[in-house]
């Protein structure tokens, strides 16, 4: 159901105006730039998604809210966008879907002017053709598509059961370490002499309709990655109201067992229940697929296994985003993801607040409602 997006207390309709956890207040505290959400109906109707964008700012939509009081599905992906890169244009506002897959993006690509032409040449045509907007994120995507073709796989073919979590997780994986090494192609001299900054900033989703592949991610050893949070559990419930008339609007996450049957991926917290959402280290990669919630450290240069290791939240700020530590003393995501059962239409969602335009540490000890540490257990199984 699409209900989450704007009833609990910090929805990603109320993150459109009031995008409290941001620390960079330049354009205060709003992602007014559209919205897009994006969800999955019944298979009969085919297995694209059906997707609903708009540059009306979310809370200004009356739209947006009659169809998320009637709309039920089993994957949900929801974003509000202030831009960096791009025109205002509907073009331009997430997710973007080719065939059964939907994707979005939080950040932006480091040296994009400069990288922005050889990524395009990379492309087969067909993807490089199929680009109509004028964002990094949708750049990103085709360069994913191009990526999971190369990898012999049909980004067209829909498969019945989805590419599978594997499939999706390498493809991420490689587009990443892609787009690293374009950054890394930008000559020192125009580094030094234009200031260009090679970081990035890949906060990743992307769906089949069956998986879900999520990525916190910065292309440095001593920066912290823009924020993403995860909840799970087997009912999403509204607390009683003091006033039987009202509606409380406050929501929490309900475990009756180890089973992950909802699973919820955001920027910021939905709500203010901290004990019901988990940080997910900086340089992961969140892999949600049936019942099983998996996070793994991305190990690649930027990468350090030092538990002491240093991070600072400095650049994710300037960017006009948020990292999830509060404070960077120490070193080294909305998404509702349920079992895909559509008979009994649990979704599955992602929400995420997110600016487009704009390495990987150990990861951290979690506190997690599943099982403690790097890895969790879900119903038995290793996740």
């Amino acid at each position: 159901m699409c209900r989450f997006l704007v009833h609990p207390s910090h929805s990603i309709l109320k993150q459109s105006f009031d995008s409290r956890l941001r620390l960079d207040t330049r354009r205060g505290q709003n992602n007014a730039d559209g919205f897009g959400i994006g969800f999955y109906t019944d298979p009969k109707l085919g297995s694209a998604p059906c997707l609903f964008t708009s540059t009306i700012p979310a809370w200004n939509c009356t739209n947006l809210h009659r169809i998320a009081s009637k709309t039920a599905s089993r994957l949900i992906f929801a974003h509000v966008r202030a831009t960096t890169e791009g025109t205002l244009s509907e073009d331009n506002c997430h997710p973007f879907y080719h065939g059964s897959l939907m994707w979005m993006h939080n950040g932006g690509l480091g040296g994009w002017k400069h990288i922005k032409r050889r990524l395009g040449q990379s492309l087969g045509d067909k993807w490089y053709l199929g680009v109509v907007g004028g964002t990094d994120s949708e750049w990103a995507f085709a360069l994913f598509l191009d990526t999971l073709e190369r990898m012999g796989h049909d980004p067209t073919s829909s498969p019945q059961g989805g590419f599978g979590p594997t499939v999706l997780r390498k493809a991420m994986l490689r587009t990443i370490e892609t787009i690293n090494e374009l950054t890394d192609a930008i000559s020192r001299d125009l580094i030094e002499t234009e200031s260009v900054d090679t970081r990035s900033l890949l906060n990743f989703a992307v769906t089949d309709g069956h998986s879900v592949i999520c990525t916190r991610y910065i292309s440095s050893s001593t920066d912290e990655a823009a924020s993403l949070y995860y909840s799970s559990g087997t009912q999403w419930e509204e607390k009683p109201s003091p006033t039987p008339a009202a509606s409380s609007q406050s929501f929490y996450m309900e475990r009756r067992d180890k089973g992950a049957d909802i699973v919820l991926v955001a920027s910021e917290p939905l709500t203010f229940e901290r004990e019901n959402w988990v940080n997910v280290p900086t340089n992961s990669i969140l892999t949600i697929h049936k019942q099983t919630v998996m996070v793994h450290p991305i190990i690649d240069k930027y990468y350090s296994r030092s538990p002491n290791h240093f991070r600072s939240s400095a650049f994710v700020q300037t960017k006009g985003l948020i990292a999830n530590e509060k404070v960077s003393t120490r070193g080294p995501i909305s998404a509702m993801v349920d079992a895909p059962d559509v008979a009994s239409k649990k979704p599955t969602a992602i929400t995420l607040p997110h600016r487009d335009g704009m390495g990987g540490s150990p990861p951290e000890p979690v506190s997690s409602p599943l099982s403690p540490g790097r890895v969790y257990k879900v119903n038995g199984r290793l996740a």
